[in-house]
C-alpha cells in the first residue's frame, strides 16, 4: 500500500477528489412547501459571542465581541494535515478555531496567530462555544444557583455572565 503525502496546498485537490460527483440538475424543481421554507430560514449558521477577557491586539486595543460560524467537515479535516498539529496535537484547537471565527471586534482576518495570542480563559471559552454550537446546535447552558440551588438556563453568546 502506498502512502500519499499531502501539503496544505494540496488539501483542496485531495478533498475535491474524494467528493462525490455532482448530480445533474433537473429541469423541473419540485415545489417547496411553506414548512420546508420556514425550516430553511430558521437554520442559524453564525453565532455571536463575547470573550470573558478579550483579545489585545498589537496596538493595545481590546476585542471582546465576535462571531463564529458552524464548522464544516472540511474545517475539521484540514487541521489533521497541518504540520503544526502533527508536531503538537494540542495545536489542533488553535487551527480549528482560527478557521471558524469570522470576526473578532474589528478584526476580520482571524488566523492562528491571533488565537495563539489569546488568553487561555478565552481559548477555553471558545472551545466550549464551538462544541456547543456544533454538537448541540445552541449556545444555552443549564446552570444551578449555588445559593438557592434553583436551576435556570443562560445564553453564553451574549453579555457577561452575571449581568442581566
Amino acid at each position: 500500500m502506498r502512502r500519499r503525502t499531502v501539503t496544505s496546498g494540496g488539501l483542496d485537490e485531495l478533498l475535491d477528489g474524494l467528493a462525490p460527483a455532482p448530480t445533474p440538475a433537473r429541469e423541473e424543481a419540485p415545489a417547496s412547501s411553506p414548512a420546508r421554507d420556514r425550516d430553511r430560514e430558521e437554520l442559524r449558521t453564525e453565532f455571536d459571542f463575547e470573550l470573558p477577557r478579550g483579545y489585545v491586539d498589537d496596538e493595545g486595543q481590546v476585542h471582546r465581541r465576535g462571531s463564529m460560524r458552524l464548522a464544516t467537515a472540511r474545517d475539521e479535516l484540514r487541521p489533521q494535515i497541518d504540520l503544526r498539529v502533527k508536531e503538537n496535537p494540542a495545536y489542533l484547537s488553535v487551527v480549528l478555531l482560527s478557521q471558524v471565527i469570522t470576526q473578532l471586534g474589528t478584526i476580520t482576518d482571524v488566523h492562528a496567530g491571533v488565537v495563539e495570542r489569546m488568553y487561555a480563559t478565552d481559548v477555553a471559552f471558545l472551545q466550549d462555544f464551538y462544541r456547543r454550537i456544533n454538537s448541540e446546535g445552541h449556545t444555552h447552558a443549564a446552570v444551578t444557583c449555588p445559593l438557592c440551588h434553583g436551576s435556570f438556563e443562560v445564553d453564553l453568546s451574549g453579555g457577561r455572565l452575571g449581568e442581566s
